[in-house]
């Protein structure tokens, strides 16, 4: 994908191509390697202005049950111990606020929440790319990162404190259709 529109062309509604999403984390873990894992089940949209960035907005709710790691003794740990899906079925981000520090980079300001708990976190993202697909609709592309300390958002278990990192970098590969 090139970016060939400027900015300001692209400006509308957007919801996220699942198909075409990934959202991700990296966790290191201190007796082996960083663990890698995702989350399968997601949904969410928002509004790029491309005239004025700092007036866009987006918001993203994922399923936290769909955490995979490819390893299914840890992926139940995860979602019981960690994440508590009986209370916390979803983690969900809603932005507060947009800026634009490159011709292509962006950072999103936004609430961040995990087991009930909120709090702001500063996404970095790059424009990866636009296109418009063979039906014509405008895609777009973003590729970004911001690292937590999950012990912020209660994301702790007493017997595997010393074992996980607390430090976690979420990742997103993101591609939005501008809906019509």
């Amino acid at each position: 994908m090139a970016i060939t529109a400027a900015l300001g062309e692209l400006s509308g509604d957007y919801a996220l191509d699942t198909a075409h999403t990934r959202i991700g984390f990296v966790a290191r873990h201190t007796i082996g390697p960083k663990v890698r894992g995702r989350f399968e089940e997601f949904e969410g949209g928002g509004r790029l202005d491309g005239d004025d960035p700092s007036k866009s907005r987006v918001e993203l709710t994922i399923q936290a049950g769909s955490i995979q790691t490819d390893n299914a003794k840890r992926d139940d740990l995860l979602r019981g111990r960690f994440l508590n899906l009986n209370d916390h079925p979803t983690i969900t981000f809603t932005s507060t606020g947009a800026r634009q520090v490159g011709e292509t980079a962006f950072e999103l300001t936004g609430d961040l929440t995990i087991r009930g708990v909120t709090k702001p976190v500063t996404v970095a993202l790059e424009q990866t790319g636009t296109e418009h697909d063979p039906q014509g609709e405008v895609r777009i592309r973003f590729k970004g990162s911001t690292v937590i300390n999950r012990a912020d958002w209660g994301v702790n278990w007493t017997a595997a404190t010393g074992l996980v990192g607390k430090k976690v970098t979420l990742e997103f590969d993101v591609t939005a259709v501008r809906r019509t």
